[in-house]
């Protein structure tokens, strides 16, 4: 973990988000590097409703995968990049427009390939849930 690298700076207002996480009003509630989770909340737009008025499903995904790439992000040195190579998603209830909180953790870190997981909450109930695999890079 370095706090000098482009994550940290993120998290630390150095620098601005990314354009994607900018977009679902990403805000980082808690990041704990040692322990690889991450708390996130986002802000749902009335830009992401489907027809039906729920929250399109791809923008639930992003979410997901915006939390818990930063939680392994947060465990890597400057100059490493993990890129998420397989994303499985459940849906387990509509969302709506509004905040919604995602908890997310590193389950298994090897020296190249990672395994996560992340559930998406509104209102206190699951919304989402999501397993990944990463896989560490040198930028």
């Amino acid at each position: 973990m370095d706090k000098n690298s482009f994550f940290w700076k993120i998290v630390d207002g150095r620098l601005p988000p990314p354009p994607c996480a900018k977009t679902l009003g990403i805000e980082f509630a808690a990041i704990d590097g040692e322990r690889g989770t991450a708390e996130v909340n986002f802000e749902a737009k009335p830009e992401f409703l489907n027809p039906a008025g729920n929250v399109q499903g791809g923008f639930l995904a992003a979410m997901l995968d915006d939390t818990m790439g930063p939680a392994l992000t947060a465990t890597l040195d400057a100059g490493e990049f993990a890129p998420t190579v397989n994303l499985n998603v459940q849906f387990h209830r509509p969302a709506k427009p509004g905040p919604l909180k995602g908890i997310g953790r590193v389950v298994l870190r090897g020296k190249e390939i990672c395994q996560l997981s992340s559930e998406l909450f509104q209102n206190d109930k699951i919304v989402a849930t999501a397993t990944a695999t990463a896989i560490i890079r040198k930028m």
